[in-house]
C-alpha cells in the first residue's frame, strides 16, 4: 500500500496495520477513539487519554525524547508522528527501518483533514466523518463575542507564548481573542516582563500544559499587570488536534460567558 502523509511524504506499507506506534497523545487518544486500541502497541508517557490506555500498551519514553529500541522491539508496522512534537532526527532514524507517517497542523482545517487521513488509512472512515461532523458542528456553536487582547503561556521559565502560525493560536481567533504577540518572529517566543506589561493584554491564559501553571503563578503574573484579567487554562483543549476536539468549542463557549460575567 502507498499512502501519503501531510507533509506529502510518499510511504509504503507492505503488511496489514495490526501493530502501530502511535508518538503524538492528541494522534494516540484519536486512534483510541476510531477503534484501533487493539492494533496500538506503542504510545508515549504524555499519552494520557484515555487514562486506561497505558495499562494495554507499551510505554516508548516522551515525544521528544523517544526510546527507539523500545520502539524497534516493538517491530511496528507503521508509526504516527508530528512534525512539530517529535524530534527530526529522531523521525528521520525510525524512518529508515519503518513507515512513518507525519502530521503537520496549525489549524482546525489541517486538523480535520489529519483525522479523515487517518480513518482512510486505518480503513475507519466512517467513525473519523463521524468524529469530524461533531467538531465542525460544535464549533459552528461558537458565537462572536467581544474582542479580547490577549497573551497565551505555555511556558514559565523562560516565559513563552505561543505565537503566529499555531494552532493555539487559531483556537485563540476562533474565541474571537486577539493575540497581541502575532507579529514576533518565532511561533512560540520567550517573552519578558516588560514585553508583556508593554504589550498590555486585556486577558493572560496560563495553559495547564506542556508548563503546568497554578494559582501561584496567577498571583506573580497580576503583581506585574494587576489591571489584567489572569485565568488558568485547560492546554488540551487549546492545542490538542483530535478528537478531543469535540469538548474543545463547548469550553470555549463557557470560558466566553465566564469573561462576560
Amino acid at each position: 500500500m502507498i499512502v501519503k502523509d501531510q507533509m506529502h511524504r510518499t510511504i509504503e506499507v507492505n503488511e496489514p496495520l495490526k501493530r502501530i506506534v502511535s508518538i503524538v497523545p492528541s494522534q494516540s487518544e484519536l486512534l483510541w477513539d476510531l477503534g484501533l486500541k487493539d492494533e496500538l502497541v506503542g504510545i508515549t508517557k504524555f499519552c494520557i487519554h484515555p487514562h486506561h490506555m497505558a495499562t494495554s500498551v507499551t510505554l516508548v519514553g516522551g515525544t521528544k525524547k523517544l526510546n527507539l529500541d523500545k520502539i524497534r522491539k516493538l517491530q511496528p508496522v507503521i508509526i504516527i508522528a508530528n512534525k512539530e512534537e517529535n524530534e527530526q532526527s529522531q523521525i528521520e532514524e525510525l524512518a529508515k527501518e519503518f513507515p512513518v507517517w507525519i502530521s503537520d497542523i496549525h489549524n482546525l482545517d489541517e486538523s480535520l483533514q489529519m483525522i479523515e487521513m487517518l480513518g482512510d488509512l486505518f480503513n475507519k472512515k466512517e467513525k473519523a466523518l463521524e468524529l469530524i461532523t461533531n467538531i465542525k458542528s460544535t464549533f459552528q456553536q461558537l458565537t462572536a463575542s467581544t474582542t479580547k487582547k490577549v497573551a497565551y503561556f505555555i511556558w514559565n521559565d523562560p516565559l513563552m507564548v505561543a505565537g503566529k502560525n499555531t494552532f493555539i493560536d487559531d483556537m485563540l481567533k476562533r474565541c474571537n481573542f486577539e493575540n497581541v504577540f502575532i507579529n514576533k518572529d518565532s511561533r512560540y517566543p520567550e517573552i519578558f516582563i516588560e514585553e508583556l506589561q508593554n504589550a498590555n493584554p486585556e486577558l493572560i491564559l496560563l495553559s495547564s500544559e506542556p508548563f503546568p501553571f497554578k494559582e501561584k503563578h496567577v498571583k506573580e503574573f497580576q503583581k506585574h499587570l494587576p489591571n489584567t484579567k489572569i485565568m488558568i487554562v485547560d492546554g488540551e483543549l487549546f492545542s490538542w488536534y483530535g478528537s478531543r476536539l469535540q469538548h474543545s468549542a463547548n469550553y470555549f463557549i463557557e470560558l466566553q460567558k465566564s469573561l462576560q460575567a
